[in-house]
């Protein structure tokens, strides 16, 4: 029998709410057995969760913090004495300890003259449609799409060079990505990626990330190609707890924008940020208008809440008229030392964006996140989201549509909810592997503009996937 979101969402979020107030907070463990993420947004974790920054980042930069990397990376002794590698791999309570990650370029000459941090990482993932769809594709599933076929989702390498000055002087800092895989269809900007990569082909190149930050005391100036600022999961995967995407990430929010950003700590627990840039995933401008990027971050004092509203307005068409504006909202809260919770909702319209009248388009969402460390090698963590699609604008195929991507266009006027539950396991404090299970469904009319439902190559409304990948960073 199919799930309907409207039955099964109150319930569960209800639920998630009452396991998530019923623990007191606690203080966090700031020790991060993992690449260290300077990422502004907030961060969703793997492993032990990450603390999320103030200042905004998406930079994935490993952190070799140890002397040598003889000890890397191994599964060491308990705190009873004994060794947890060889009890259940540090499941079933043992308290396995992960020693720092070792980076390929901790000794180089960038690195030790300069201060440039340089590292990567390397995502593979397969996943299985029990639909078996006869077209190869999970429909509008983000970023795994494959059925039955192999993904070097990312051969991710960054340069990145911090602009510290912990509140005083200036600093010069800036970061570049490089990324090659099958995620390259998702993260196209008009004008830059779309001139590398042929559009028939299933892996390509792209360049997350290519910016200049001047700093200040506590302004920070970002000039050049970045990462949004109302996302709560991030393009790069070793900053996500999940191997599939929410379908607010994937169709909901500007990821990718070129232009300028200021982020101003106007206390320990406020930050407010406010620019300008060129469109939704677009290098070169379209209309010669520009969207406004901008909003606020607060902090409580123990570091384990925190609240995040963020806003983006411009228009998106290229006669520069259909103004566009979407918001979102970010709850953050760490209730004890294995438990977090995060909220995520995003609203969004367009004026004249129905593809079928001259009404206004709207899209909003909720995405729900629990994540429970059991020891550093091993978490769990469960994702529910509801996604409204009002007049059929949003949800769509992306890359290469004709030949490798997912054939259907926007029309899908309706609700899209996907419930994933999945664990992490981390072997090595350089490697982590993360299978899924995920069950999606559709409740609405048919594409209006194919006749087609989401799922299962146009002929179904719901579906059932199981994935995994394995993330070695570098």
């Amino acid at each position: 029998m199919r799930i309907r979101w409207n039955v099964l969402f109150p319930p569960v979020a209800a639920a998630l709410a009452i396991v998530a107030t019923g623990y007191s907070a606690e203080p966090t463990d700031s020790a991060i057995r993992y690449p260290s993420v300077q990422l502004a947004q907030a961060t969703s974790p793997s492993d032990r969760v990450p603390e999320p920054m103030i200042a905004p980042r998406l930079d994935p930069a490993v952190e070799a913090r140890a002397p040598d990397c003889k000890a890397c990376g191994v599964c060491t002794w308990n705190r009873s004495g004994g060794s947890c590698c060889g009890r259940h791999a540090g499941f079933l309570g043992c308290s396995c300890d992960l020693d720092e990650p070792c980076s390929l370029f901790k000794n180089c000459w960038l690195t030790s003259c300069l201060g440039i941090k340089v590292g990567g990482w390397v995502q593979q993932g397969y996943t299985v449609n029990g639909e078996d769809p006869a077209d190869g594709f999970n429909g509008p599933v983000a970023l795994n799409d494959y059925h039955q076929q192999y993904q070097m989702n990312q051969a991710w390498l960054f340069l990145d060079k911090p602009a510290e000055t912990d509140g005083c002087g200036f600093a010069l800092g800036g970061h570049i990505d490089l990324v090659y895989g099958t995620d390259w269809r998702f993260g196209v900007n008009s004008g830059l990626e779309d001139r590398i990569t042929a559009n028939d082909s299933p892996y390509g190149m792209v360049i997350p990330q290519a910016y200049v930050d001047l700093a200040y005391n506590d302004l920070t100036v970002r000039i050049g190609h970045y990462a949004g600022l109302l996302s709560y999961e991030q393009v790069p995967s070793v900053l996500n707890f999940f191997y599939s995407h929410s379908y607010t990430m994937g169709y909901g929010e500007p990821l990718l924008v070129t232009g300028v950003n200021a982020n101003y700590k106007l206390s320990e627990r406020w930050a407010v940020d406010a620019g300008f840039h060129r469109g939704w995933m677009r290098w070169e401008d379209n209309n010669d208008a520009l969207d406004f990027m901008g909003g606020l971050t607060w902090t409580s004092s123990s570091q384990n809440t925190r609240l995040r509203f963020m806003v983006n307005a411009g228009p998106q068409d290229d006669a520069g008229v259909e103004d566009q504006f979407v918001y979102a909202l970010i709850w953050d809260q760490t209730f004890t030392r294995r438990l977090r919770y995060a909220l995520q909702h995003v609203y969004g319209f367009t004026n004249d964006g129905d593809l079928f009248s001259n009404r206004d388009a709207e899209f909003y969402s909720l995405v729900n996140y629990l994540y429970y460390q059991i020891n550093p090698c091993w978490s769990a963590g469960l994702r529910l989201e509801w996604f409204r699609d009002d007049d059929g604008s949003r949800v769509a195929g992306v890359g290469s549509v004709g030949r490798y991507g997912w054939a259907s266009p926007p029309g899908f006027a309706g609700d899209f909810a996907a419930l994933s539950v999945g664990l992490n396991w981390r072997p090595h404090a350089n490697v982590v592997f993360r299978p899924e299970v995920r069950y999606d469904w559709y409740d609405g009319a048919p594409n209006r503009m194919t006749g087609e439902l989401p799922f299962d190559g146009g002929s179904k409304d719901d579906q059932l996937t199981v994935g995994a990948d394995l993330i070695v960073t570098f």
